[in-house]
């Protein structure tokens, strides 16, 4: 780090350092909660009923994509962004100073270490999740040819569980990568909660830090539970009765006008008419 960016960090830590602990609360932190949440609706009615899993998550997922031309905008402002610009801002923190845990065995330091670890872990497991699920970039000649051909864009919006449960199934290393990043941003969120209540003067004597620390660490093992919940969740998927449900859906979802037919986001890649159109030549070659 050269001395013109160092004096610059120096001068604007107070700034910079409230900055990154706000961006990974809000919202990065935030949607987090709620991407784990929704996930974890797959197991609704489950065992005994998962086709009502499969229908609040599908649901779940049509109503995000009720935004239309306005999501990939929202993607960007309120998740991609703020994203990188936690990681990164976290990378430049990271550099300007080392762990001490080696030398100052404390509760404090080993966190602190945990803190920076999980961090780096969190913020390669989201670009892989990014990849293995949406690919990256919609353009047909980089899924086509990039994305899929390297296991990537599994995700299909208008098939959600099914191809959900497909990409989590295609190895077991698939769900123990994911539980590894999973509970790694939760560690990284619940543990910097902590850390920013005090960055921001919310708990600053040894009192009110404990009973804080007992907060955020509930905090954490619930959301660890609902994170694993969605890992097993889609790797129970049944994905013939998964596809099969959230085809009927899509198909009054469509003709009630509430979404575009959009072959792209189907995990077939084809109109409802011209599904349909096949469907009636079966049957007629019968006759």
């Amino acid at each position: 780090m050269n001395a013109e960016s160092s004096s610059f960090l120096t001068r604007n830590e107070f700034l910079i350092r409230r900055l990154h602990s706000l961006s990974g609360l809000i919202p990065v932190g935030a949607y987090m909660c709620v991407h784990l949440l929704t996930n974890a609706s797959i197991l609704n009615g489950f065992p005994s009923k998962p086709e009502n899993g499969y229908a609040t998550f599908q649901n779940a997922v049509f109503n995000i994509h009720k935004l239309g031309a306005a999501l990939p905008i929202i993607e960007w402002v309120f998740i991609f962004i703020p994203i990188l610009f936690h990681a990164i801002l976290g990378v430049v923190i990271i550099r300007g100073g080392l762990p001490n845990s080696g030398k100052y065995r404390y509760g404090s330091n080993y966190r602190y270490t945990l803190q920076r670890a999980t961090g780096m872990i969190a913020f390669v497991f989201i670009m892989w999740h990014v990849f293995h699920m949406h690919g990256w970039f919609h353009a047909d000649v980089w899924v086509e040819n990039v994305a899929e051909p390297l296991a990537g864009a599994q995700f299909r919006p208008y098939n959600a569980a099914s191809t959900g449960g497909e990409a989590m199934q295609a190895s077991i290393v698939v769900p123990i990568l994911y539980s590894i990043g999973m509970l790694s941003c939760v560690f990284h969120l619940a543990n910097g909660l902590w850390t920013m209540g005090i960055t921001w003067g919310v708990w600053i004597t040894p009192e009110a830090q404990r009973r804080a620390n007992y907060v955020c660490g509930a905090f954490g093992i619930l959301l660890a539970i609902v994170g694993m919940s969605a890992v097993v969740g889609f790797e129970n998927v049944d994905v013939e009765q998964a596809r099969k449900t959230e085809d009927e859906m899509r198909e009054i979802q469509v003709k009630a006008g509430l979404i575009s037919d959009d072959p792209h986001k189907t995990a077939d890649g084809e109109h409802d008419e011209e599904k349909q159109s096949k469907v009636s030549v079966r049957v007629g070659s019968k006759d």
